[in-house]
């Protein structure tokens, strides 16, 4: 699902291009729509809709207005909000991973949204959906990186990363096909989204000013490169297989799945695979950096969002208030077991003693918002090769880091112009 999701921020300056030039008002000509406010619809993930159609039974209970659900693929709906605008067929309520809400407002694809007290919003999860001081999406799911450990392999959850070093030393972690390595820790490193918390707890950063700057790039300033230097360490010690951008994510999978694995850093959505495969896992907060500081993931999730060409936006904007507040909330993680973006909300979900629940949350409070910009999207490819290449030897560190802003800083003024 994150990789997915991952794939669609990549393409997104593309979109953003052609977005506005079909949508010339944006939301100014979405709330001018004239409607009996009665009728709205909203489109979700399949995965979603039962929960869906109870919250849809309580909002017209309490409201009149009914609410028809179509579920479908998230991304794809997304991807064809454009047209959808246009042709007056974008529902009234979708759902939208946090690393497209901003985009997709500053292309005049969404209405801004206003966060209602009840949603019980937090900095972060407000940060996420806000970009230029406008917000576009009301904060429903957080999510992060965590680390999941193997209960029959190590009695409890390492809480450093020099831990990890020891465990990469025992032999019952050597990996039978190549001598002096081992699997004792893996971690896809070659993934920047998986990485970003080692760059970050260094000291490194995407943009400045918290991430709304892209003038500003930290990813080839000192606390970067250390936190490359650091993964090519382990590099070092792990299979040659760690190093396939495609591969290493399978690769971690099987290891950790057949017990030759004994701690990874993954997402929650990986919990009910390994569910699945009877591992006997804990999950718990990822270990502390060798400077001491904590490994600052991105903070992720997901929210509910208005599209511009909704007929329906006040009766939309009701239904967003309803799906955010503290009680529909903790209905959405007895139904998910997605964690709340709503704070109260959360504090239900913590109490419930569910270790992925709990590690989300903690690791979430030392998370930083993932850039919403539209700039973000020309960083994920640059950022995955500067890491393949330094970690496999291709180019040394330096080399590598100052390439991959060169491209970056090239390819936004390519797509967006100087600024």
């Amino acid at each position: 699902m994150k990789r997915k999701m991952l794939k669609s921020a990549a393409v997104l300056g593309t979109v953003g291009l052609a977005s506005l030039l079909l949508v010339a008002c944006g939301s100014k000509t979405s709330n001018s729509s004239s409607s009996d406010g009665k009728n709205i619809t909203a489109y979700v993930e399949k995965q979603y809709e039962g929960y869906m159609k109870k919250a849809a039974a309580a909002f017209e209970k309490e409201t009149g207005t009914k609410v028809t659900i179509k579920t479908g693929d998230q991304l794809k709906g997304l991807e064809n909000l454009s047209l959808d605008n246009q042709s007056g067929k974008a529902p009234d309520v979708m759902m939208s991973p946090y690393d497209r809400v901003g985009s997709l407002g500053s292309d005049g694809q969404l209405s801004e949204v206003k966060l209602d007290k009840g949603s019980m919003t937090d900095g972060t999860t407000k940060a996420l959906v806000t970009t230029k001081g406008k917000t576009y999406g009301a904060p429903a799911v957080i999510e992060t990186l965590v680390m999941y450990y193997n209960k029959d392999l190590v009695s409890k959850a390492p809480t450093t990363f020099a831990e990890l070093e020891e465990l990469a030393k025992d032999s019952k972690y050597a990996f039978a096909s190549e001598n002096g390595k081992t699997t004792g820790f893996l971690a896809d490193w070659t993934n920047f989204y998986y990485t970003y918390g080692l760059l970050a707890g260094n000291g490194g950063y995407v943009f400045g000013k918290n991430g709304t700057d892209p003038k500003d790039i930290g990813l080839a300033n000192d606390g970067s490169i250390k936190g490359v230097e650091y993964a090519k360490t382990w590099y070092a010690k792990w299979p040659k297989g760690m190093q396939d951008t495609k591969g290493a994510a399978n690769l971690i999978q099987t290891q950790f799945q057949s017990g030759k694995t004994a701690a990874i850093i993954e997402g929650p959505w990986k919990a009910a695979s390994f569910k699945e495969a009877k591992v006997n896992y804990g999950v718990a907060t990822i270990p502390t950096l060798p400077n001491g500081k904590n490994y600052q993931t991105f903070g992720g999730g997901k929210a509910w969002v208005i599209p511009a060409g909704s007929k329906n936006a006040k009766a939309a904007q009701k239904f967003v208030n309803f799906l955010t507040s503290t009680e529909q909330q903790k209905a959405f993680y007895d139904a998910t077991n997605e964690v709340p973006a709503n704070t109260e909300a959360r504090k239900y979900a913590e109490g419930k003693n569910d270790e992925l629940t709990s590690a989300v949350i903690k690791q979430f409070q030392s998370a930083q918002p993932m850039p919403n910009i539209s700039e973000m999207s020309t960083v994920w490819d640059p950022a995955a090769s500067m890491l393949f290449d330094a970690v496999s030897g291709k180019k040394d560190t330096k080399t590598a880091v100052n390439d991959a802003v060169k491209l970056i800083k090239d390819t936004i003024n390519q797509k967006f112009g100087k600024k």
